[in-house]
C-alpha cells in the first residue's frame, strides 16, 4: 500500500498507473478530519474509493472510472483517511461500511516515512501491517 501524505503526492495520486497489484492501492491521509472529493484525471486504471473517519472506520465507498473528471464527493464531513484500490476489490475482500481501518498500521507506516502519527491524531506504538 503506497501512501500519500505530502500535498504533491495525494494531487498526483495514481494517475498514469496502467496497473496496481491486485491487493495493492493507496491511502490518502489527512491531518484533520474534512468531507473528501476526488477525480480520475490521468488515471486509466477503474478503482474503487473508501472514505474513512478518523476512529478508522469506513463511511463510504464509491467507484471511480478511468479518466473521468467528474468528482466523487463524499456525504460526510468527518473524514481522515481515503483508501483507493482496484474496482472490485471491496466486494471482492467482504469489506464494508463499518469495517475497521487498522490505524497502528497506518502509523508505523507513517513512522517508516518520517512521519510522527501524532500528528494525525494516531496511536504512537507499533502495529503489524493488515489490511484494512
Amino acid at each position: 500500500m503506497q501512501l500519500a501524505v505530502r500535498p504533491l503526492e495525494m494531487q498526483r495520486g495514481l494517475m498514469e498507473r496502467r496497473d496496481l497489484g491486485r491487493d495493492d492501492g493507496m491511502i490518502f491521509i489527512y491531518d484533520r478530519p474534512q468531507a473528501m472529493s476526488f477525480w480520475m484525471r490521468n488515471t486509466p486504471t477503474p478503482l474503487d474509493i473508501g472514505f474513512f473517519r478518523g476512529d478508522g472506520v469506513l463511511a463510504e465507498i464509491y467507484p471511480l472510472h478511468p479518466f473521468d473528471e467528474k468528482s466523487v464527493s463524499s456525504r460526510s464531513t468527518d473524514l481522515q483517511f481515503a483508501l483507493e484500490v482496484n474496482q472490485g476489490w471491496y466486494r471482492e475482500n467482504g469489506i464494508k461500511p463499518g469495517a475497521k481501518l487498522d490505524l497502528a498500521a497506518v502509523a508505523a507506516a507513517l513512522r517508516e516515512r518520517g512521519f510522527d502519527p501524532a500528528r494525525y491524531g494516531l496511536p504512537a506504538g507499533d502495529g503489524a501491517a493488515r489490511r484494512p
